[in-house]
């Protein structure tokens, strides 16, 4: 049996994150029935549209995730030796995932940035030698992190044109394969009565 086109777009999109996020399982994600499984689909889509892609930082709450500084590396001259301007976040999944749809759980739980031993997404900044800047960052790497994960797990909806044309290709490759038994059969016929005669 062939998968629907669909389904490995889905899976290669997956794959893609698997890669992309330094991704460890993403097949943890399982639902009871199909039916289930398409709700948490189109509430995602939902929230996506209504909540994450108008305004990013009201979906995620600066206040979720802690906080701390400390003692930079890099560029920054005397500045990083003196001051703690390397930013670090520390997000508890358990409670993001309650500002989150179902169908991005996986996802977030399988990302390069969580930390198994505490169950919390982590995040660090150094780039720049201000503190504030570096933590936007961090958040800004969360809202980043919260979009790639939508756009890996939550496959874009299919318009009425394309139902259309793919039951149209389904209705032309039955066809075609009708055709083809019908062409074996009457070839194995012919060679059955050959051999009667």
């Amino acid at each position: 049996m062939a998968f629907p086109r669909r389904a490995l777009v889905a899976i290669q999109r997956l794959e893609l994150l698997r890669l992309d996020l330094g991704v460890r399982n993403l097949n943890a994600y399982s639902t009871s029935s199909q039916g289930s499984h398409l709700e948490d689909l189109s509430e995602a889509r939902r929230w996506y549209k209504e909540t994450f892609s108008t305004d990013p930082d009201s979906a995620i709450p600066q206040t979720l995730g802690e906080i701390s500084y400390s003692r930079s590396s890099g560029p920054g001259g005397q500045n990083v030796n003196k001051i703690n301007s390397k930013a670090q976040l520390r997000v508890p999944v358990g409670q993001l995932c309650g500002h989150l749809p179902v169908a991005l759980h996986p996802g977030i739980r399988a990302s390069r940035y969580y930390a198994d031993k505490t169950d919390s997404l982590l995040f660090q900044a150094d780039e720049s030698r201000k503190a504030t800047i570096n933590k936007d960052t961090c958040y800004r790497k969360l809202s980043e992190l919260v979009r790639d994960v939508y756009r890996a797990a939550v496959p874009g909806e299919t318009s009425d044109e394309q139902k259309e044309k793919v039951q149209k290709l389904k209705k032309s490759e039955n066809e075609a394969r009708l055709k083809l038994k019908k062409k074996q059969s009457s070839k194995k016929a012919a060679r059955s009565r050959s051999s009667d005669d």
